[in-house]
């Protein structure tokens, strides 16, 4: 009995890689080719062969499964999840917490994380631009009841890029070996400026 379930084990799990690559492969082709908005999980599950439950078992969410076709950091879509769990209290903090940990935490540089699977350099820049928009900026702006929602939105995207490309890539000092706490005491309350804080009247 041993024995047979040690020779099915291997059979079982070359099976599993296998499915797992085939909706990985079919996922790229579709993200792009339909973009990050127009590919939906039950379309790469008709497209590579399998039910629909098998790319939730292996990827988790639509998130999950667009960051493993891109290899992003596997805990970067939860972890965008947290920055939205407690509404517009604190989100300045959350969004810079969130962005330094994920960063910190790579085993490759930014950039090189976001770009390196897609089959051009344009075409992952489109798609990453369409991830952030639909799962972060359009986000935060549907927290906000106000009408420059997308412009305040779009300052904390302004805010964000800034502090990676000056941590990671152009590597400024101090903020570069600056720690994760004093990053987020003086930048979370920019973020949290740009969402809610007030704007001057400059038509006046």
């Amino acid at each position: 009995m041993t024995e047979e379930g040690t020779h099915r084990r291997p059979g079982r799990w070359r099976s599993g890689a296998e499915s797992k690559q085939r909706i990985l492969d079919t996922a790229r082709d579709l993200f792009g080719r339909h973009g990050y908005g127009g590919t939906t999980v039950r379309a790469v599950a008709t497209a590579a062969g399998v039910d629909p439950a098998m790319v939730f078992y292996f990827f988790g969410t639509k998130q999950g499964l667009f960051a493993a076709a891109i290899e992003m950091s596997a805990s970067t879509p939860p972890a965008i999840e947290s920055i939205f769990t407690d509404g517009l209290d604190g989100i300045g903090e959350r969004v810079i917490r969130t962005l330094l940990d994920n960063l910190d935490n790579s085993e490759r540089t930014p950039l090189v994380m976001l770009t390196r699977s897609a089959p051009t350099d344009n075409q992952s820049e489109t798609l990453l631009r369409e991830f952030i928009d639909r799962e972060i900026t359009d986000r935060l702006a549907a927290l906000l009841d106000t009408p420059d929602a997308a412009l305040r939105a779009g300052m904390v995207n302004v805010q964000i890029l800034g502090l990676a490309v000056a941590r990671y890539i152009v590597r400024i000092e101090p903020i570069a070996s600056a720690s994760v706490e004093e990053l987020v005491t003086r930048f979370g309350p920019l973020v949290q400026q740009c969402l809610t804080g007030q704007v001057g009247d400059h038509a006046r």
